[in-house]
Parts: C-alpha cells; sequence; structure tokens
C-alpha cells in the first residue's frame, strides 16, 4: 500500500493510506538519506510503501520502501551529538514564525533557517508573530528586518493570532499546498494553528517568565489535512539550527544577494573574506547588503554554532 506519513514518535510511524485509513506502521530495515546519518530515517511528508499485517483484531502496518524526496528540511544538533534530523519532506511552503522579545528570534536562527531552505528549494514565508503585543520600539525592528529580507525577495507577514490580524492573509498562502510551521518554542506556532483552523483544539503553553522561552507544546511534527484544501506540518520549537551538508564554496549561493553578486567577483570560487575585489565586500562596504547576513555568513563558514544559545530539541 502507498500512503504518506503523518506522524512520527521515534519508533511507531502514522500513515494515511491513498484510500484515507491511518495505519500505525514500524521500519522493516535501514534507511539511508544520501550519506546523511539522521536521527530519523523517516520524516512527517514522506511518502511510503507499506504492507498491513494482521494480528488479532489489530492491523499494523510494515513501511518497506521511501519514495524519493521532493525536498527536506534538515537541521544538525547544535548540542554535543551533533546529530542531523530531518525535520520535514515533502514540503511546498515554510513558515518561518519570528518574535522579537517573547521570545527572541536572533537573525542568526533566521538566517540559517533561509539557507537550508534555500538549498533544498524550498520557499519561505516570514511570519512576525504578535505583533498585537510590541511597543514603539519593538515595532521599529519588524520595520528594520522586513526591510532586510523583502530587500533581498523574501514575503514578510505581519500577525497577531490573538487579534485575527493577517491570519486570512497566510490561509490563502497555504490553500492547495502542504505548509510546515517551525520557529523557537513559544513564538506562537500552535495559537496561530488554531486561529487558521480552531477544529484543530491544539495544546498551548505560556511563556516561561523567568528565561523568556517557551515551553514545549508540540513533542512530535505532525500533519494535519485542514477544511480549507490544505495539510500543515505542525513542528517542535527548536533553539538551535545547525547547517548541513553545505560546503564552503557553495554557501554563499544560498544567500540570495551574495549569489546575484558573484558574478563580479575577480576569483570564480570566491568565498567573500579576504580575496581581493570582491563584489560582496564591497557591497558590504557600500551597505547595499546588510552585516546582520554577512555575520550569519561568516559564523556558518567558520563552523561556528549559535553560541548564545542550548538545544533541547533531540
Amino acid at each position: 500500500m502507498t500512503g504518506i506519513v503523518y506522524k512520527s514518535t521515534g519508533s511507531w510511524y502514522f500513515v494515511k493510506s491513498q484510500e484515507g485509513l491511518f495505519y500505525q506502521c514500524r521500519i522493516k530495515g535501514k534507511f539511508r538519506l544520501k550519506g546523511i546519518k539522521s536521527t530519523n530515517p523517516i520524516a512527517v511528508g514522506d511518502l511510503v510503501e507499506f504492507d498491513v499485517e494482521t494480528k488479532g483484531d489489530e492491523e499494523t502496518g510494515v513501511i518497506k520502501l521511501i519514495h524519493e524526496r521532493k525536498n527536506y528540511i534538515v537541521r544538525k544538533s547544535v548540542n554535543l551529538s551533533k546529530q542531523t534530523q530531518i525535520i520535514a519532506s515533502n514540503i511546498d511552503l515554510a513558515f518561518l514564525l519570528i518574535t522579537i522579545n517573547n521570545p527572541p528570534t536572533h537573525t542568526t536562527f533566521i538566517d540559517r533557517f533561509l539557507v537550508t531552505a534555500q538549498a533544498y528549494s524550498i520557499k519561505v514565508i516570514l511570519v512576525f508573530n504578535k505583533i498585537d503585543t510590541y511597543q514603539i520600539e519593538e515595532r521599529g525592528e519588524i520595520l528594520y528586518l522586513k526591510d532586510i529580507y523583502e530587500t533581498i525577495g523574501y514575503t514578510c507577514v505581519e500577525v497577531s493570532a490573538k487579534e485575527n490580524t493577517n491570519v486570512a492573509a497566510i490561509k490563502d498562502l497555504m490553500k492547495e499546498k502542504t505548509s510546515m510551521f517551525s520557529g523557537h518554542s513559544g513564538v506562537g506556532k500552535t495559537t496561530l494553528l488554531n486561529a487558521i483552523e480552531p477544529g484543530l483544539n491544539l495544546k498551548t503553553k505560556q511563556i516561561s517568565e523567568q528565561h523568556q522561552q517557551g515551553q514545549h507544546t508540540t513533542t512530535f511534527a505532525e500533519m494535519f489535512d485542514l477544511s480549507f484544501n490544505a495539510k500543515i506540518i505542525d513542528t517542535p520549537g527548536i533553539k538551535g539550527f545547525g547547517v548541513v551538508a553545505i560546503e564552503k564554496e557553495e554557501l554563499g549561493d544560498y544567500f540570495t544577494e551574495f549569489f546575484a553578486l558573484k558574478s563580479g567577483c575577480k576569483f570564480h570560487n570566491c568565498i567573500h573574506v579576504n580575496e581581493p575585489q570582491c563584489a560582496v565586500k564591497d557591497a558590504l562596504e557600500e551597505e547595499e547588503i546588510s552585516w546582520s547576513r554577512y555575520k550569519s555568513y561568516l559564523q556558518i563558514l567558520e563552523g561556528e554554532e549559535e553560541n548564545y544559545r542550548t538545544d533541547i530539541w533531540e
């Protein structure tokens, strides 16, 4: 039988067959993804083949084949284990939720997510959530960030799930697509999903006042069918986003504004650090590209982690 993985709990996978029935499945054998060892060889969104086994009154499935993925989002844990994790696969659209101070989303995290999505040809929408909670200073920061990312071609949407601001705009973008919602714990993914589809009744938790961090409400990635001909993959909140399997010579290609300038560099293999006559560094000095983006680029290039955070999604 053929089906799509809707939920993974680590050892069991909930698969929806083409006939619309759900089966609890396990893996047969070992799966590998282009040499990347991952903590979860099968991800939500995977199209799989499985056999049904009957024991007494219970039917379970055994997954025997994963169809080739159109794309996927993979991250490296930023703790000592350095294991990789496929967050989701076969995604049409990824929504990255961003908050300014409750909890804060740093540009390094945003840029790491965007680089990975760009590498795997996944379109990203940046969602600035909780806009009803911000004062003038925070509103100015949102406008500053929007200017950086809209200038290089990313769609940015300001949203308040609680006041229903631009929720309809998010729904319009999601129609006829499989979308993924991602971001730090506490940025309001669950509240926004409940506003988009109230019938989901997903659980929410409050922000920890002591650390200004979200508490986990989503333990495993899970896909839901929505009433307006759309699918959504809700993912656990993540703190660190380690970039996987991108060579130093290729990294600049996934920063869209760097790639656009690449032909102007003296050397075709320029990595935009110490080389003479570098179009990217020239543009940086002229403030034609963002210093925060260049800082993120250097951090990834040098193999540094998001050292202001520790990772808790393993």
